[in-house]
Parts: C-alpha cells; structure tokens; sequence
C-alpha cells in the first residue's frame, strides 16, 4: 500500500514538472506569434496569440495579442476560411478587444478599426454608423475621432463622391 502511494505521488508529481514546464509565458507565445509571422508562418502565429488569450486573460499582453490575431484576419492571411468570414472574425476580434478591455491604449484603435472593416470591407453600414458613434462616445479627443468624423460623413460614398462632395464644400 505505502509503494502504490509513493509510485501514485511520484507520477503525479512528475505529470506536475511536466505540464508546468510545457506552459509557455505570456511573454513566450508573443515571440513565438511575432516569429512565426515573420517566417509566414500563419497557422502557428495564430495558435500562439489564441494560446495567450485563453491562457492569460489578465495580462497587459492580451489586448495587444487580440488586435495582433484580429490584424491577422483582416488581411486575409488565414488560409481555409472565406475572405468574408475572415473580415467578420477580424471585426468580431477587434470589438472584443474594446469589450473586454476598455481600458486598454489599443481598445480605442479596436472599435475604430472593427468600424472601418464594416464600412470600407463588408459594407454593413448600419453596423459601421453604431460602432463610429460609440467611439466617438467613448473618445472623443482619441488621434482617431477626426477620422471616425470623416468616415461617419463619407459612408458608403465611392472616391469619386468623396472627392467632389470635397470639392463642392471648398467653393
């Protein structure tokens, strides 16, 4: 009986090392994300960046890793999904950054970005319209408000409408 404790004890303890030394750090799995976009290595980077926001919800390196991953998808550069599901999923990243990390420095380039993606990629423009007046709500002095000023009053226009509305204003 007290050597199937000591074996049971042993196992256990060893399992313990093992998985504790298999974890990577917030820290790591940033690296291994950087990395592996470098090389091109998408699938990798992106496991990464998933590891680190299920693994460490709390650290500062989170929010950066969402809008990292969400960047990811608005490129278009992962593989196996249509490039209109791969603009949701960067619009449905990009607001969670805002949603779950308000207070974060990227939360305000988040919104701002899931709003550009609607108007400009998926042209939901109602969706886009909520989303710029909540980050005009939210940041009203952000770098960006001008921005998300002129994209509300540009909605749905082509470059052509945008440059004579610009012209029209001047005369």
């Amino acid at each position: 009986m007290d050597m199937k404790y000591f074996i049971l004890l042993f196992v256990f303890t060893v399992g313990v090392l093992f998985s504790g030394c298999s974890k990577k750090s917030d820290v790591e799995y940033m690296d291994t994300a950087a990395n592996s976009v470098k090389q091109n290595n998408i699938p990798q980077a992106v496991e990464a960046y998933e590891n680190l926001i299920r693994e460490y919800p709390q650290s500062p390196k989170a929010p950066d890793a969402m809008f990292q991953l969400a960047t990811l998808y608005q490129n278009k550069l992962v593989k196996n999904i249509s490039e209109q599901e791969s603009l949701n999923k960067a619009v449905e990243i990009f607001k969670n950054v805002f949603d779950k990390y308000p207070g974060s420095q990227i939360a305000p380039k988040s919104l701002f970005m899931a709003g550009f993606i609607l108007a400009n990629d998926i042209h939901d423009f109602n969706q886009a319209t909520t989303i710029f007046n909540l980050f005009l709500q939210k940041y009203p002095n952000n770098e960006l408000a001008a921005s998300a000023k002129e994209e509300l009053n540009n909605m749905g226009l082509s470059p052509e409408e945008i440059l004579q509305k610009k012209k029209d204003s001047k005369s």
